[in-house]
Order: structure tokens, then C-alpha cells, then sequence
């Protein structure tokens, strides 16, 4: 449904940041870890947090009114949700995405900048090693709600050899093999991202199964193939329409023959005004200065179709922010 744009719905959507400042400021404070050992004032909390009482306790207010916390009296607790997702030694825990979408908001202040110039803007740093941690595992919260989900629904029975390109921590690897019994799997990625992807494997006891290859797909030779399946999720919108071109050129080329690509993404209806996700990812990626977007259904289908992909479908699953999948056989 439309939304109905009035003053109220304006404003609420011009002040939605100061909710989502709220959230990571509590992340990034560890707010919820420490409320995890039990309730607290707001003054304890800041000695144990390192923070000013009376701004904490401003904060847990403000959390409180969320329904994040709960408030008897004096004192604060977690909500279930909270204490389910927020809380950094929860197997569900989502602070890593978190933390990547508050490292974005410098940058999302200077939009107007950047569709000035059409370029990228400068943001603080918040360290190289933090950010990619946030990111890399930020990823891993994303996709540990929807990578189940997609391993049951797409068919890979009979597959025995998977590529995951630019596979990150390797969560849809793992899902896929978890689903598969009969299939392995190698994760080609920057080598930066490696202890990653092998912590994550590790932790669900399928390293003999799931291996990881350093590089940079984009100019290094995919190594390992031939492959009869290759997954590429979240790789074609950090580059731009010829880049991908070449990806999928490649990546099809370290196919066997009747294998099956599956391009996972923000995917644009063909006019390009929605999904509203995908439609601002694009900003997203606007600031970022890589050239990349979300593309058109019509767009992805017709880099498989020059790669020489046939078959091609548009795969019934679509996840809360309208990422779905593309698919095809490899020719």
C-alpha cells in the first residue's frame, strides 16, 4: 500500500534517525551486554559503561520508550527481543549490522553533496579494522534471517561443487551445504575477510566441506572450478553495469556447462521507482563512490543472457527488504 503523505508521516520520517541513533548509540555503549547480568540504574550502568549518569539515563528513557527496556521504578531491564538480538553473546545477536548501518550516517547526512557532484563524500573513520568487522559480520547478521530459508527453497539436489563468490563470512555457503549433504563449497574473497569466514565455518563444524581462496574476483582468475553451482549475493550492486558484465562473463566461465547461477540482490522492477529498499540502496551505494546501484530485473537478466545463460527465472523468495534471486543454467 502507498503511504499517505500528510505533516504527521513527514515529520515521522524526516525524525526516524533519532531512533536509529538511539539504537546504536546503546549498541556501541554495549547498553544491552551489561543489562544482560540483570537490571540496574541508570547510574550503575553508566559506572559500569563508562558514561555520564544523567546522559545515560536520558538514553535508557529514551530506550524505555522504545520498548527495548523496561522500566520498573529506578531501575532498567532488557526486553526479550533485546536480550534475544542485542545482547553481543546471544548466538541471534544483530549488533554487528548495527554498528555497519551507524558507521553509514555521516555519510547519509552529506546525500545532498553527493547528488551535487555525483560523487562520493567524506565521512569519519572509525577505524579500518572496526569497520570491516562491523561489515563482514554485519553481513553475517543479514543473512543468518534469510540463508536458511533460501537453502530449503532453491533446489540443489544432484549440485556437488559450489562457488561463493565474494561469499563474505560464507553464511549461504554453509546453508547450503547444511541442506545438501552431497556438496561442497569454496569461498573466493578478499583475503582480508578470511579469519572471518573461517570462524564462522568452524562454528558449524564444516570445514572439511567448506574451504576459503583469497583474491579479488574482479581481476584475479576464479580458482577451483569447474563448478556446477555459483552463488552471487550482494555482489553486483558495489559495481558498476560493465564490472558486472565481466563478473558474471567470469564467473559463468568457471561453470561446467548446465550449471546453475543464482545472482541474490536488491533487484529494481524495470521502472526503477521501487521496491522502496532497493530504490535507496542506490544512495547508498551513491556514497560510497564505486559506481554501483541497485539494478533492474530486465538488467541482471540481460547480463546472464550475454554471458550466455539460459533458462532464466526470477525466483519466488523475497526477503523483508526485497532482496530476491535471478537465476539461470549456464550454457
Amino acid at each position: 500500500m502507498a503511504t499517505v503523505w500528510h505533516p504527521g508521516e513527514l515529520l515521522s520520517c524526516s525524525s526516524a534517525y533519532w531512533r536509529g541513533c538511539a539504537l546504536q548509540s546503546a549498541v556501541r555503549l554495549g547498553v544491552f551486554t551489561e543489562l544482560a547480568a540483570g537490571s540496574c540504574s541508570a547510574a550503575e550502568l553508566a559506572e559500569k559503561i563508562g558514561s555520564e549518569a544523567r546522559a545515560t539515563g536520558l538514553l535508557m528513557d529514551g530506550l524505555s520508550a522504545m520498548g527495548l527496556l523496561l522500566k520498573k521504578d529506578d531501575t532498567y531491564q532488557n526486553c526479550s527481543a533485546a536480550e534475544r538480538f542485542l545482547v553481543d553473546s546471544s548466538p541471534h545477536y544483530m549488533g554487528h549490522i548495527i554498528l555497519h548501518h551507524h558507521h553509514l550516517v555521516d555519510g547519509w547526512a552529506q546525500l545532498d553533496h553527493s547528488v551535487r557532484t555525483g560523487g562520493p563524500v567524506q565521512r569519519r573513520s572509525y577505524g579500518a579494522e572496526i569497520e570491516r568487522e562491523s561489515f563482514i559480520m554485519g553481513m553475517f547478521n543479514l543473512s543468518m534471517q534469510i540463508a536458511p530459508q533460501i537453502a530449503e527453497q532453491v533446489d540443489l539436489g544432484g549440485r556437488a561443487r559450489l562457488l561463493d563468490l565474494g561469499g563474505g563470512p560464507g553464511t549461504h555457503a554453509i546453508h547450503f551445504c547444511k541442506n545438501n549433504p552431497g556438496l561442497r563449497a569454496l569461498i573466493f574473497d578478499r583475503a582480508t575477510t578470511e579469519p572471518f569466514a573461517r570462524r564462522t565455518v568452524a562454528r558449524f563444524e564444516l570445514e572439511e566441506r567448506i574451504d576459503f581462496v583469497g583474491g579479488d574476483f574482479k581481476i584475479d582468475p576464479i580458482p577451483g572450478g569447474p563448478y556446477d553451482v555459483a552463488w552471487l549475493s550482494h555482489i553486483l550492486h558495489s559495481n558498476t553495469a560493465e564490472e558486472c558484465y565481466e563478473i558474471i562473463e567470469k564467473s559463468v566461465a568457471a561453470m561446467e556447462t548446465g550449471g546453475l547461477i543464482l545472482v541474490h540482490d536488491f533487484i529494481l522492477n524495470n521502472n526503477k521507482d521501487g521496491p522502496e529498499f532497493p530504490a535507496l540502496f542506490s544512495l547508498n551505494m551513491l556514497l560510497a563512490g564505486n559506481g554501483g546501484r541497485a539494478y533492474a530485473q530486465e538488467e541482471i537478466c540481460d547480463m546472464l543472457r550475454s554471458a550466455g545463460v539460459t533458462e532464466l527465472r526470477h525466483h519466488p523468495f523475497r526477503a523483508k527488504n526485497d532482496s530476491s534471486i535471478i537465476y539461470g543454467i549456464a550454457g
